[in-house]
Order: C-alpha cells, then structure tokens, then sequence
C-alpha cells in the first residue's frame, strides 16, 4: 500500500462471525525424564491458558482490531461454555451463541513442553438438529445489522445450514466471506470471498504444475461457484489473490515462523474489518496478509494489534 492506513476507520465496521465455535486450552509445562509406563515424555504441568478458537479466534480478532463483532454458534451446557461466554464478554463481543444441553462444548487441548507442542487432545460432538434450526432462525434475524458476514467452517457440523446462510445475506445485500472445509465447495456456491489454503485447494480442484494452470483451475472454480473473488493462501509462498481475470501474488512478511495454528482465522478476520471499513479488496489483502505475517511469530491462537499492523506497513 502506498498510504497510511487510516484505522480509526476499523471502528465503523460491523462484522457477524458465524460458525464452529471452540475453546482453546494450552497446558505448559516441563518435561525432564521420560514416564516408565510408556516411551513418552512427562509433563509437569506448571501453568493453564485459555483461549476462544474456531470461530470464536475469528470474533475475537476483529475485536482486537477495534471493530464491532458478533458472534452466531453453538457451545454446550456446560462448565467449557460458561468460559467462553465470559470470555466473550470481556472481549466486548455480541454474544449470540445457543446452548446445546445434549452435547459438550469443542474444546482442543494443546500440551506444551519446552515451547513445543508435545500433544493435541480434542473433545467435539457435532449440534442438534433442533438447535441448527434455532440458529438459522437467529442468523435471518441478525443479517440486517451487519455489513459483512464471515462463514467460519471447520467442519464441526454448525455450518451445515451454510447454504441457505449464503443465499439469505445475499438477500440483504451482505458481503460474505468464508474459510471453507470439506469436499464440496459447492455449499459456498454466490459467496463474494473464498479463502482456501493450498491443501484445501487442491483436494477441490486437482494439483497443478504451473501458476497458469492454478490460474486456470482458480477461475473455472470461481465461475462455477460464482465467487467475486478467490484468495488462495500459500504459507511461505505468500497468498494469490483471484479477482476477476486479475490474479495478483503477494510474497509472505513473515520474518520468523513460530506457530501457524489458528492464522486463517486472523487473515479472514482481518480482510472482513478492513471490507467492512470501506477499504478495496486488494488493501484488504495485503494487510490481511500483514496480520497473517505477523501472528504466526506467536504461540498458538493469537491476535494482531492495529499498532502491529501500523509498524508492519511503515517497514514493509
């Protein structure tokens, strides 16, 4: 970009996050001998974190960036629900969730030793079809408030109503973005942003040899999703952004990859605030990919900062 970000615009945006909704929880400790029962390391387990993830890292980033976010999903009735609730809360997000009382709250536990990830423990049930019907409900009743709408699926099952969803903000005129999962991106079919990654992609569309066969194979899917836009993240190699018959690469910033977990979620959020703010969607991607650049330099879930995004863009 060749101009200063104004990010006092951030503050006007308003954003709807809807999908899987989790709880991160991170369990640090020392690891000194290995346990007789087993050859794996012991963890002495000497402090907890916790941490809105899925759906929720998303709200929660575009909090952090200082818009207005609400957040449609599902959690379960229970002790891991009340803590995302209060964590909402503190966050000054618009909590829109519906308790499930027949299943348990996402919940993924990380175990870390030495600063590295020793162990990855989830607990997920997927929702009532009772409640998915609730929350369809809700979201028709909450798109009008909103200007841009994010469809965060990871493949939990609170997203399997994702088409009518679509259909219904395209109805109000919303834009929606959405970090896709799964074997059919059909599902997304008339989203304005689809933000795949290259494994994702290429599960859909086949691998390619060559960026002009990427190209190729970009804007066939576009055209038959009836996307107005494709952006293609490539870890090192940057992100691909296809708009049209224009297909533009921006290189990756990061200076030091520490952690890639939960960095699509700061991406997406960061191109909804900067959509929502009025910005065009190719500053939207390079600042996204800004964000993306410099969360993966930090341990797990994690947010950006409009500071760390005004530094980046003053030294990029």
């Amino acid at each position: 970009m060749n101009t200063v970000t104004d990010f006092s615009r951030f503050d006007r945006a308003r954003i709807l996050v809807v999908g899987d909704v989790m709880l991160d929880r991170y369990w640090f400790g020392d690891v000194n001998r290995i346990s007789p029962e087993a050859p794996v390391p012991v963890v002495r387990v000497e402090r907890r974190e916790e941490r809105l993830g899925g759906a929720a890292n998303v709200a929660r980033n575009i909090a952090t960036l200082g818009a207005g976010v609400g957040l449609l999903g599902v959690v379960g009735q229970d002790e891991a629900g009340a803590v995302v609730d209060s964590m909402l809360a503190e966050l000054g997000i618009a909590n829109y969730l519906n308790r499930d009382a027949a299943i348990s709250t996402i919940i993924k536990l990380r175990v870390i030793g030495r600063q590295q990830q020793l162990l990855r423990v989830d607990f997920e049930e997927a929702p009532t079809d009772t409640v998915l019907r609730d929350k369809l409900t809700q979201f028709s009743a909450l798109v009008a408030d909103y200007e841009v709408i994010v469809l965060s699926d990871y493949a939990k099952g609170s997203l399997v109503n994702v088409a009518q969803m679509i259909a219904i903000a395209k109805q109000h005129g919303k834009r929606v973005l959405v970090d896709p999962k799964g074997d059919d991106f059909l599902l997304y079919k008339g989203a304005s942003l689809l933000t795949p990654n290259k494994a994702e992609m290429a599960h859909i569309v086949g691998k390619w040899k060559s960026e002009q066969e990427l190209a190729a194979k970009a804007q066939a899917l576009m055209q038959t999703l009836e996307l107005e836009a494709l952006l293609l993240t490539r870890s090192e190699e940057g992100m691909t952004l296809f708009s049209g018959a224009d297909v533009i690469n921006i290189p990756a910033l990061a200076r030091e990859v520490y952690d890639v977990s939960g960095a699509g979620d700061t991406v997406i959020a960061t191109i909804a605030v900067m959509l929502g703010a009025g910005f065009p969607i190719i500053d939207a991607v390079q600042m996204a990919n800004r964000a993306g650049g410099i969360v993966v330099g930090k341990l797990g879930t994690a947010t950006v900062s409009r500071d760390e995004l005004a530094i980046s863009e003053g030294v990029a």
